[in-house]
């Protein structure tokens, strides 16, 4: 049975807090889910052509309204498929650029199979960026670049997520996530 939009909100709302902040792995996300400036957008049936038009008006709506500082937007039906996920990861960045918005906003990428290059698919450090469901997060690069300027090298961020994801083990990271989907709105 397919979940309802709220649900789908409510999991990637706990696997933002329990692994994104509690793991500590973006300096960023704290702020806004404190300042309640997530935007959650849910597309329960995507094509690549539909997903690249609500990520196209996505950008349009974050140049219209300030106060969100960042927007999710959700697959849960679509692009399961980590290589099908990562043309559409592509398509967005260059619809971005064409668009104008080099500098404005940054396009993140997060997938239940998210796999970094050069790691097998059990490495404990694909899970810091393995979310409940796949999804483009498009953030505000001056809001990045302001909260960065308070941060000790913000360039080792990756490198100490790594350690921690690894350090933690897989079973941990695992289960971290799979938390996340037992949430029910």
């Amino acid at each position: 049975m397919p979940l309802n939009s709220s649900t789908i909100i409510a999991q990637t709302t706990q696997w933002i807090n329990s692994v994104v902040i509690g793991c500590n792995f973006c300096p960023f996300a704290a702020r806004a889910m404190l300042r309640k400036s997530i935007r959650y957008v849910v597309l329960p049936e995507a094509t690549m052509e539909s997903a690249l038009e609500a990520f196209a008006g996505e950008l349009r709506h974050l140049d219209r309204m300030e106060e969100v500082e960042t927007t999710l937007v959700i697959f849960p039906g679509h692009f399961a498929d980590f290589e099908d996920y990562l043309d559409l990861v592509e398509m967005a960045e260059d619809l971005s650029a064409e668009q104008g918005y080099d500098g404005v906003y940054q396009v993140a990428s997060f997938h239940p199979e998210y796999c970094f290059a050069g790691t097998k698919d059990d490495d404990p450090t694909n899970y810091t960026n393995r979310s409940p469901y796949p999804m483009l997060h498009l953030l505000r690069e001056a809001s990045i670049t302001k909260v960065l300027e308070h941060y000790a090298d913000p360039e080792g961020i990756p490198e100490r997520n790594m350690a921690f994801a690894r350090e933690k083990g897989l079973q941990h990271m695992q289960l971290l996530r799979a938390a996340c989907l037992e949430i029910s709105a």
